[in-house]
């Protein structure tokens, strides 16, 4: 099994940047980790869903074509973290990989919404793509954590 987090552009803040370095270390030490960065599309005089779009074509293209989608979507469905760590256990337990995948300044395109198994709800509230980022990478710490029922969740 193999962990992928796909996501649209480089961290600008220096600290959501350290925090989010921090986290995807920490949940490395549980999950055999890969992330992927693609380039954000400018979005100086083309529409929202141009951007989308080509931001789409960029994140499926380093989605590996067995991999299970979960598209970080303001329309997906939430869970608790313990929810959560028992699906990502069982998904390594059938021996399947799974890439997240996280969008831009405006969201996923209908292409990566479709090749998505399920939608994953990060948090009731609209939330920076940077902010999504670091919230998936604690969230996969804490699920490695809970797994083995070591003291950080509580």
């Amino acid at each position: 099994m193999k962990v992928l987090v796909a996501a649209v552009g480089k961290p600008r803040n220096p600290a959501l940047a350290a925090a989010i370095s921090d986290y995807e270390e920490r949940a490395a030490r549980y999950w055999p980790l890969e992330w992927h960065e693609v380039r954000e599309e400018p979005a100086k005089s083309v529409s929202a869903d141009l951007v989308r779009e080509r931001e789409g074509e960029r994140l499926l293209k380093v989605i590996p074509s067995s991999a299970r989608v979960v598209a970080c979507d303001p329309g997906g469905t939430g869970q608790s973290s313990e929810l959560f760590s028992a699906w990502l256990q069982s998904e390594r337990e059938l021996g399947r990989d799974v890439a997240f995948v996280l969008g831009g300044a405006y969201g996923l395109s209908g292409a990566v919404l479709n090749r998505a198994q399920s939608r994953l709800l990060l948090a009731p509230w609209t939330l920076p793509h940077e902010l999504a980022r670091l919230v998936l990478a604690e969230q996969l710490y804490r699920a490695g954590t809970i797994v083995r029922r070591e003291p950080y969740h509580k």
